[in-house]
């Protein structure tokens, strides 16, 4: 398959999950693709999916250091690039009295702060007429245990706006990708046990109004499409969620 033939782009977070999906339906198109992890393991297992295309390097979006060397390989190994996607993150149950300063401090560092330096570092060698695409959250419906997750994803999305009005003398669209509940080896959750991931996964199917969980193949290619396809879009944020945040009523189910 030839469809991203010629394209070279960065994906963040994309070691496992549904950035491994965005980068392999890349790769499987022809394009040239890296991809950062934190876990040697789950890079290493990238490497071997994503093939001779593929670069899988550690990177630690709450390192500024990290940042910079990342910047200095997509130089290095791939010079410019068509399209980033901001896809890394973590996320907590901790509701509000068990918030500490210290993990406060590690989704907004990952999820906030490593997001926009990225951007910051990384926007150099986007191509003009390129395209940075943003994973955020389904958050016009929320629920407890997630404030500083949560939070933490609403100011991407803030920077995200802003970064669209910046963007456009370089005609590089920002858009998101708004993912709801998704079938992941974590569920998107940092910590569940096998059986605490079994629940979160039957929670997500009865929530839901098409009453399931996505797939991370769902997200790739919503995500490809803000990327590749949506040429005359940008500074929307598009739910990938089964309806979820949408208001949609399933009691008839």
């Amino acid at each position: 398959m030839t469809r991203y033939a010629g394209k070279k782009a960065v994906v963040t977070g994309g070691s496992h999950g549904m950035g491994l999906a965005i980068a392999k339906a890349l790769v499987d198109g022809g394009a040239e693709v890296l991809v950062t992890g934190r876990k040697e393991e789950a890079l290493a297992s990238a490497r071997a999916e994503l093939g001779a295309r593929g670069l899988a390097v550690r990177s630690d979006a709450a390192s500024l250091a990290d940042i910079d060397a990342l910047a200095a390989q997509v130089k290095d190994r791939l010079g410019r690039i068509d399209a980033l996607f901001v896809n890394h993150g973590i996320a907590e149950l901790e509701p509000l009295e068990q918030v500490t300063e210290a993990s406060y401090d590690r989704h907004f560092n990952i999820n906030a702060k490593g997001a926009f330096f990225t951007v910051q570092r990384l926007a150099p060698f986007i191509e003009d007429g390129g395209a940075i695409v943003l994973t955020t959250v389904a958050n016009d419906r929320v629920f407890g245990g997630m404030s500083t997750y949560s939070g933490s994803k609403e100011a991407l999305r803030a920077f995200g706006q802003v970064w669209a009005a910046e963007f456009l003398p370089r005609r590089i669209r920002v858009n998101a990708v708004a993912p709801g509940f998704i079938k992941t080896p974590t569920m998107g959750v940092a910590g569940l046990n096998d059986e605490e991931r079994a629940a979160f996964e039957k929670q997500g199917d009865s929530m839901t109004p098409l009453r399931r969980n996505g797939t991370v193949s769902e997200i790739a290619a919503a995500a490809l499409f803000m990327a590749f396809e949506a040429t005359f879009t940008t500074n929307v944020e598009l739910a990938v969620d089964g309806g979820f945040a949408q208001g949609i009523s399933g009691d008839e189910h």
